[in-house]
C-alpha cells in the first residue's frame, strides 16, 4: 500500500509549513542575530525587505526533521548536517558579503589572487556540507562524491532564482513534486518525507515571499536546494542522479553567461509561471 508513504509525506509537510511559520513570528518579534534592521534589505523595486524568511526556513525545516517519525538515524543527521551548515553559511553571507565579486567564477578569480570572500567561503563550506550529509545516506566514495555534488549543486542553484518574489520556491516546488510523486508511486516513506518537508515549509512561507514583505535570501535559497538535492540523492539511482547533477551543473554554468531573469521575461510560459500570485509591478504595497 501507499499508504506509509503517503503518511510519511503528509507528516513531513505539515511540521515542515507549521515549524516554518512559528519561526518565522517568532523571529520577526526577535532576530536570531541583532535587530530587525540587520536583516533589511531594499528589493528589486526599491523598497524595504526583510531577509528573516530564510532563517525561518531553516529552523522550521531543521526542527521538523528533529522531531519526524520514521526517520533513520543516518537520514535524519543528514538532513539536519544539509539544512544547518548550508542555512549558515547562507546566512554569513546575506549578513556580512560583499557584492564586488559574483557566481562561482567572479569568486574562485578572487581566491586566486588570494582574496578570500564571502562567497568563496560560502562556495567551500557548502561543498563541504553536502560531502557530509551525503556520506550519512551513501554507499561508497563514488556515491558519497555525486550525492554530495548534488547536495552542494542544489543549494547554490536555488539561490540564482532567488532574484524576484516566489521564484525560487516555485523553482523549489517544480523540482520537489517529482521527487515526492517518484515516493508515492514506490511507497518510499523516507525519500517521500525528504521531498514534503522543505517543499512544505516553502509553502508556508510563499505568501510572505510572493507578497515582497520577505524573501528567502541566501540562508532559504541554500537549504532549500541542498535539501531538494538530499532528496533527489535518496529517492533516485544512480542513472537518474546523474541526469540531475548534469542538469545542476549545465544551468549553473549557463548562469555565468546568461541572465535567467532575462531568460524567463521572454518565454510566455516560464515568464506567467514566474508572475503568479505577484502583485502588478505598478502596485503598491497593501494596495
Amino acid at each position: 500500500m501507499a499508504r506509509r508513504a503517503f503518511l510519511g509525506a503528509l507528516a513531513g509537510a505539515f511540521l515542515g509549513a507549521a515549524a516554518a511559520r512559528a519561526a518565522y513570528a517568532a523571529f520577526t518579534r526577535r532576530p536570531p542575530i541583532g535587530d530587525a534592521e540587520t536583516w533589511d534589505r531594499t528589493n528589486h523595486r526599491g523598497e524595504p525587505i526583510t531577509l528573516l524568511e530564510g532563517p525561518a526556513f531553516v529552523a522550521g525545516a531543521g526542527a521538523a526533521a528533529a522531531v519526524l517519525p520514521g526517520l533513520p538515524v543516518r537520514v535524519r543527521a543528514a538532513v539536519l548536517t544539509a539544512v544547518a551548515g548550508s542555512g549558515a553559511l547562507g546566512a554569513y553571507d546575506d549578513l556580512y558579503g560583499a557584492t564586488s565579486s559574483k557566481g562561482f567564477k567572479g569568486h574562485l578569480s578572487a581566491l586566486a589572487k588570494g582574496e578570500v570572500t564571502s562567497g568563496a567561503v560560502k562556495i567551500l563550506g557548502i561543498g563541504v556540507t553536502g560531502l557530509a550529509a551525503a556520506a550519512l545516506t551513501s554507499r561508497g566514495p563514488v556515491d558519497t562524491a555525486v550525492n554530495g555534488a548534488l547536495v552542494a549543486g542544489g543549494a547554490n542553484l536555488a539561490n540564482l532564482f532567488d532574484l524576484r518574489p516566489g521564484r525560487a520556491i516555485k523553482v523549489g516546488l517544480l523540482t520537489g513534486a517529482p521527487l515526492l510523486a517518484a515516493g508515492l508511486w514506490r511507497d518510499a516513506p523516507v525519500p517521500a518525507t525528504l521531498a514534503a518537508l522543505p517543499i512544505g515549509a516553502a509553502v508556508a512561507l510563499l505568501p510572505e515571499d510572493l507578497g515582497e514583505r520577505a524573501m528567502l535570501g541566501d540562508a532559504g535559497a541554500n537549504a532549500l536546494g541542498a535539501l531538494l538535492g538530499l532528496a533527489a540523492s535518496v529517492a533516485l539511482g544512480r542513472p537518474g542522479r546523474l541526469a540531475v547533477l548534469g542538469t545542476v551543473v549545465a544551468l549553473t554554468a549557463a548562469s555565468e553567461k546568461v541572465s535567467f531573469t532575462r531568460f524567463i521575461a521572454g518565454n510566455p510560459v516560464l515568464n506567467r509561471i514566474d508572475l503568479l500570485g505577484r502583485r502588478p509591478v505598478e502596485q503598491a504595497p497593501g494596495n
